[in-house]
């Protein structure tokens, strides 16, 4: 119960909305900064509710973010247990040996953490880069980076593509949508959350 000089205050329960970005470079992934950096929560335009990231993209990396008001399913979709894997593209500076893509798909130890194997595979080689295609079930942060800095590679550009079945589909990068209804009932069974 609220309360406010002896009266009671019917505080109005606000409507889950689940959101789907397409991450920009240069934007944080928060609600505001104290350093007057872009927020992604500035691309909402029209968006009324007060929402947060889900996880985090660091500044300069993009791609698929979701943003949601449900602090519950927040709290599901974040915890490593749940193993709702994340799909990277990931440039790095020349060629990648046998050995280097055995250290990413290894359990490294991240900042006194020990990590899940990735699974890593090469998705394109051109003539001055390598793109991999990294799959983690968890998020340390800055994860994906410092596993190629433990593997001796150089990060030029990093992409998540998807979570879990939620993909991009062509969303324009900076743009954002509603999930739809099978998408949220996908996230909750997921997650083991009963439907709202």
């Amino acid at each position: 119960m609220i309360a406010w000089k002896g009266k009671r205050i019917h505080a109005k329960a606000q409507k889950p909305v689940y959101i789907l970005m397409n991450k920009p470079r240069g934007y944080l992934c928060a609600v505001s900064d104290e350093r007057g950096r872009k927020c992604v929560t500035e691309l909402l335009v029209g968006v009324k509710e007060r929402v947060y990231p889900v996880g985090r993209l660091d500044l300069i990396s993009e791609g698929i973010l979701l943003l949601t008001n449900d602090g519950e399913l927040t709290n599901r979709l974040t915890h490593p247990s749940y193993e709702i894997p994340k799909l990277y593209r990931v440039k790095v500076e020349g060629s990648v040996s046998a050995d280097q893509l055995n250290i990413l798909s290894s359990s490294l130890d991240i900042d006194g953490y020990r990590i899940r194997p990735a699974t890593v595979d090469i998705h394109n080689i051109g003539e001055e880069d390598t793109t991999l295609s990294i799959t983690i079930c968890e998020g340390r942060n800055r994860q994906i980076r410092k596993m190629c800095e433990q593997a001796g590679l150089t990060v030029k550009r990093l992409n998540r593509i998807s979570i879990g079945q939620l993909k991009l589909n062509g969303l324009p990068v900076g743009k954002w949508r509603y999930l739809d209804p099978k998408e949220i009932e996908y996230l909750y069974r997921t997650t083991h959350l009963k439907t709202k």
